[in-house]
């Protein structure tokens, strides 16, 4: 019924409820990230999704880590 009302499929309402499972403080690190104009984007729900299937909230953190550390480099280059 959500997805139904959300007009998404269920399979995607899945890949973003899921990112509820991630770490809080990188909850609110994705919710203020700074808007991009031009260029790939830095950053993909896509990528995340490894990140929240991992239930230890610390590594999590060190996935996250990697993963923007990676993201800066690519927009740096």
């Amino acid at each position: 019924d959500l997805a139904r009302a959300g007009q998404v499929t269920r399979a995607r309402l899945t890949q973003i409820l899921n990112l509820t499972s991630l770490a809080p403080d990188l909850q609110e690190t994705l919710l203020f990230l700074r808007p991009y104009t031009d260029g790939p984007v830095p950053l993909t729900e896509r990528q995340i999704r490894p990140v929240a299937a991992e239930p230890n909230w610390d590594k999590q953190r060190r996935l996250f880590d990697k993963l923007a550390g990676s993201a800066n480099r690519s927009t740096q280059e």
